[in-house]
Order: C-alpha cells, then structure tokens, then sequence
C-alpha cells in the first residue's frame, strides 16, 4: 500500500506542470438533494477538459527514447485521446488515435488540434481498441492503454491527493466508472491514506462492466453497452483495474440515463458548469446513497461535450425534471377554441413555447382540429394541474411528452 502512495506522490510531481489542480465546490443544491455535504471536484475544468491528461502525461513522461521514436498509438472514447494527444505534443512524440466512429465531434477535432492523427473505427470502446491493438503490432508503435496500466492509474490517483488536500474529513469520494482506471488511482490514493474513507464507484445502467465482473468473481465482458455516457461505455475492465477495485472499493451505485439528463441540467442551471454525460455520473448518484449528513466528494470526470447534445441534453432534462409539457387536444374547428385553452394556460401560468394548429390531424377534418401545445412548467404538479383543468373544461387531452 505504502508502494502505491509513493508512485502517486511521484505522479503528482510529474505532472504538476501541465496539470490544472481543480479546486472543491461546494454544493448546495446537491447537498440538499442527498442530505449530505456535496462537494464537486471539477476535472471538466481541466487543461484538455478531462482528468485523463493526468495518468497519459504520467506515463508518456516515463517513456524510453527507443518506445517514443516508435510513436504512440492510443484507443479511446475521447477523453484519453485528448491526454495522450496533448501529453504527445508536449514531449515532442508522434502519436495515433483510434476513436469510435459516434465519438462526439467535439473530441475528434480537439485530438487532431493538438496534433494527433485519428483513425475512426467501430461502435464502441472496445472495437476502436482492436484496431489499436492492430496497429501497435503493424507499426511497432508503443501502446498507451486508457485504464488498465499502473502508471495511468497512478496519474489519475493524484486526484485522492488533491481532494484530501482540501478536504481531510472526507466521508466518502464518488467515482465514475467505464474501464476503471480512475476509481482504481483515486481508490489507492484515500484508502493509502484513509481507509476508513469510502470510495463509491458510479456506473450507468447501460454498461454495468465492473458491476457485472464483480457479481461473477472475475472479469466479465458484456455482451452489449447502450447509454447516452459514450465516455464509460466500454463492455471490459482491466485485469489491473478488476484487482484494485475488488479489493478497495466499497460500493458501485448505478444510475439511468434518465438520471443523468436531470442532473445535468442541474449542474448547468445552479453551477454554470458544462459537463458530459459520463461527467455527471456521480452527481445523479448522489440521491442513491444510504448514508446521511456525511462530507461526500463528487468527482465531475469531464466536459468534453458538443454544442448540439448540450441542446439535446438541456431539453431532454427539461422533460425528465417536468419543465417541459407537451399535450395534444382536438377540439372544434371553430372561432374561439383555441383562445379558451389560451386562457387555461394563462390562468395557471404555464408560459407556451410552440403550438401547432393542424387540421390535417383530426379524424374528423370536416368539422375538427388537432392542437398541439408546449409549455413550460415548474414540474410535474404544475402538469397534473395543468391536465386536470383542460380535463375539467372538456378537453381529452393526451400527453405527448
């Protein structure tokens, strides 16, 4: 144990140069949530936009001449192809980059900025780090593996270094998960230095990986991994990352998609900070604990996220939190209708954003209209409210969304 501490507290001197020591924010709306103290460590503010700059500089740093003059070649969802990317640039190596073909566009044109040539190959993780794979054995590159590598590993523990730097009395350190390195590095770190701390790893529904392989005893590759968290969608751990987390994480909570979009709408709307969808894993943990009035530490793990599913998420989470209501009425074809479901509206105070009045909808085009309504709501009693009253005046109304 005293091992992984000193490897650590040498990563940190590596790269404290090129890293950004994210400071703790403190949560009042999410502390009021769980009933706890939330504390959010933001490594979306990070140089590259992600934590992962901290275990690839870590490793490219300890690098013989021999493994760089062969190049580097690196798997990733995006965020790890920024670190070694921008570690590459900086220390003067070659490196390729091999990405799934749905990673957003957003970290594919940040790695080929910081002068890193992407290969796009496969659906997921997993496939990308095949072709990887391929090219170290073709090219002779020296491969960088994402999470299951104890340098990497020990460049993402600096982040336990930094938390319990600012906040010793920690209660409990929440994790995001995709192949484990970072819970891994975080856990060596508190447990070297607090055992009785917990370290909880987050995981989405869609891509149960570490859940799974502990419920069976070894590591388990899923057959499939679907969540809207493209960043922690990888179907198999490392056999280093498996071993680790066994032995010091206590807990792994898992969380919807559904709970994701809420709580990335609150992060944006109370906190003001843009954070991707496997950033925000363990903020929509935080509601799942069984434990209150504890210190607790979020870990934000990235922001790496695109201007269009920023949109998409923010209306997604506006629908989840019952902000947005969507309804459709037919009603008469006739002066005056739409003006009394006007007046319902205003009277309860749900402000319209879009409407559409189509005839071509009705089933009975002679003599009706269908009306289709969005409005803004404070959530889901201002619906139900909402519904009862266009009910009540006669309206059969159905819920769109």
């Amino acid at each position: 144990m005293k091992n992984h501490l000193k490897e650590i507290n040498l990563a940190k001197e590596r790269i404290k140069n090129v890293i950004k020591k994210t400071p703790l924010i403190y949560s009042d709306l999410f502390s009021e949530l769980s009933s706890n103290e939330v504390y959010i460590k933001p490594e979306n503010l990070q140089k590259t936009g992600a934590f992962k700059i901290r275990g690839a500089y870590n490793k490219l740093s300890q690098l013989s001449d021999e493994e760089k003059s062969n190049g580097l070649v690196a798997s990733s969802a995006g965020n790890h192809a920024q670190g070694v990317a921008y570690a590459a640039k900086e220390l003067g190596v070659k490196a390729t980059i091999v990405m799934p073909k749905n990673t957003p566009f957003i970290k594919v044109d940040s790695t080929r900025g910081y002068g890193a040539e992407v290969v796009l190959h496969g659906s997921c993780y997993d496939e990308a780090y095949e072709k990887a794979l391929e090219i170290e054995k073709n090219n002779g590159a020296t491969f960088i593996h994402p999470f299951n590598d104890m340098d990497v590993i020990y460049g993402q523990g600096t982040i336990g270094l930094e938390i319990l730097e600012e906040l010793e009395d920690a209660d409990a350190v929440l994790v995001p998960i995709g192949g484990g390195g970072l819970i891994s590095g975080i856990s060596l770190a508190i447990k070297s230095i607090n055992p009785n701390i917990r370290v909880i790893g987050v995981e989405p529904e869609g891509a149960t990986t570490l859940k799974t392989s502990l419920m069976n005893g070894k590591v388990t590759e899923l057959d499939r991994v679907q969540t809207i968290a493209d960043g922690v969608a990888v179907k198999k751990c490392g056999d280093k990352t498996y071993d680790i987390i066994k032995d010091y994480v206590d807990d792994i909570i898992t969380v919807s998609d559904y709970e994701l979009m809420k709580a990335f709408l609150k992060l944006l709307e109370k906190h003001k900070l843009v954070c991707e969808h496997a950033g925000v894993l363990t903020l929509a943990a935080t509601t799942k604990l069984n434990f209150y009035n504890k210190k607790v530490v979020s870990v934000v793990s990235g922001g790496n996220i695109d201007v269009v599913t920023i949109s998409s998420m923010i209306n997604n989470g506006l629908v989840s939190s019952g902000r947005l209501f969507c309804f459709s009425a037919e009603m008469p074809d006739v002066p005056g209708e739409l003006l009394k479901i006007s007046e319902v509206l205003k009277d309860l105070n749900a402000n319209v954003i879009k409407l559409e009045h189509n005839q071509f909808k009705a089933l009975n085009r002679i003599h009706n209209v269908v009306l289709e309504v969005t409005v803004e709501t404070h959530g889901y009693d201002h619906i139900e409210k909402i519904k009862n009253k266009l009910n009540e005046v006669g309206y059969d109304i159905k819920q769109i969304y």
